[in-house]
């Protein structure tokens, strides 16, 4: 997995400080990284098999596709009987015959199903393609979101802790007055709330755990610790080298210009079914009396395409083609406009990431924690130690916010071109 929060300069080290700030992650002896976690989510998950069974199928129909038709057997026994005009018997024995019957397709049929199944296959590999990078992507979103709920849960304890201590000593000391009696309670609301905040945040981590764990296979409740890696965010390319890949690589539009190139073999199918298939007949038969009498020849059955011309067919071929052309022309054009939103998403993101100090976060945090220490000492006001408290954690969810954004974005982008944007 590259580095993902490297950008033009360094970002804040929200997952580097959460290394080493929480103890939860250390547990583990050998945590997977992301790219692992990928490699084996595309190794187990049960329903690669479906589409990999979509291409068994497939492959099964082109060769369907490419059967000559079984000839067909005809046998038949019985007793020749010879009369004259006077009903007379001259003569009468046994006799017998043998037919055999083959169809031939009209010339050019047979390849041509064979490229219309050949685009089912391209179509079934095209979408385990597909799913195989649907399932890569949303394994690294869900990594990525477990990384950064495990740090806002840890900065919300953290902060509900230093309340509830604080609070702790507050209510038991003899409050002279109202005031301190009130900052008490003041001090004891923001543990609660803040407690209520951690353990949202735990929830929203046990959520994403869930759902990971079953992408890999496992049990929802499999213990999964994620090892903290460095996230490198760079700028997206030039729009146009990014439309240029999308056209190339997009999974959407390429399965329309199959469609398209399926539906154009579509139609030259329908107009070679106006010419009928030929049956080549050969032939014996025998038969003893008082002479004995042979037959051998072979025939030919050739339908006259006098009134079915296979019009309707025809017609319903080139429809169906014309509106493969137009999908497609609109999914070229839905393309363009999502994969413009996506990199102007991406690019916004980005460029607010590289306007934070690299030490953001970690100024934050030591702020927080000077100003619970002055304000134990009778040295700052409860307004100020509770704002620098709440500021904290605003801006651990404030990066963890457009951190996350970025991400989706980008793996939306690459979903979109079909490349990898950080190689």
């Amino acid at each position: 997995m590259p580095n993902l929060f490297h950008i033009m300069k360094p970002l804040p080290a929200l997952f580097t400080a959460a290394l080493l700030l929480s103890p939860c992650l250390q547990a583990s002896a050998d945590p997977f990284t992301v790219q692992s976690l990928v490699q084996k989510a595309l190794g187990t998950h049960p329903e690669l098999r479906y589409y990999e069974a979509r291409v068994e199928a497939a492959k099964g129909g082109r060769v369907k596709a490419g059967e000559i038709k079984n000839p067909d057997l005809m046998t038949g026994v019985g007793n020749w009987r010879v009369r004259d005009l006077e009903t007379n018997g001259l003569s009468d024995g046994p006799t017998w015959a043998v037919q055999l019957t083959q169809t031939f397709e009209w010339p050019g049929r047979l390849s041509l199903r064979k490229a219309i199944a050949q685009k089912d296959i391209e179509l079934a590999e095209l979408g385990l393609e597909q799913f195989r990078a649907a399932l890569a992507a949303r394994v690294r979103n869900l990594s990525w979101k477990i990384l950064a709920a495990q740090e806002e849960t840890r900065a919300a304890e953290e902060v509900s802790a230093r309340y509830k201590a604080l609070a702790d000593v507050l209510l038991q000391r003899d409050p002279a007055g109202v005031a301190p009696k009130l900052e008490a309670r003041i001090v004891q609301a923001n543990a609660l709330n803040l407690g209520a905040a951690a353990t949202a945040a735990r929830n929203e981590l046990a959520s994403a755990r869930f759902e990971l764990n079953q992408l890999l296979g496992e049990k929802p409740g499999q213990p999964l610790e994620i090892r903290i890696e460095k996230l490198t965010l760079s700028p997206p390319p030039p729009l146009e080298a990014l439309l240029a890949e999308a056209r190339r690589k997009n999974f959407d539009l390429r399965a329309r210009i199959i469609d398209v190139q399926q539906q154009g073999f579509e139609v030259k199918l329908a107009e070679n079914e106006r010419w009928p298939s030929i049956s080549v007949v050969p032939y014996i038969q025998r038969q003893q009396n008082a002479t004995r009498e042979t037959q051998v020849g072979i025939g030919v059955s050739i339908p006259l395409p006098l009134w079915n011309r296979n019009k309707g067919a025809i017609d319903t071929a080139k429809a169906r083609e014309v509106q493969a052309d137009v999908m497609l022309t609109a999914q070229m054009r839905q393309l363009e406009r999502d994969v413009a939103a996506q990199a102007s998403h991406y690019q916004i993101h980005v460029e607010e990431l590289a306007r934070w100090p690299a030490d953001t976060l970690e100024s934050f945090r030591a702020a927080a924690a000077e100003a619970d220490e002055h304000f134990r000492l009778g040295a700052l006001p409860l307004s100020t130690y509770t704002e620098l408290q709440q500021q904290y954690l605003d801006s651990v969810k404030a990066v963890l916010t457009s951190q996350l954004a970025a991400v989706e974005a980008r793996l939306e982008l690459e979903q979109l071109t079909g490349t990898k944007l950080d190689k």
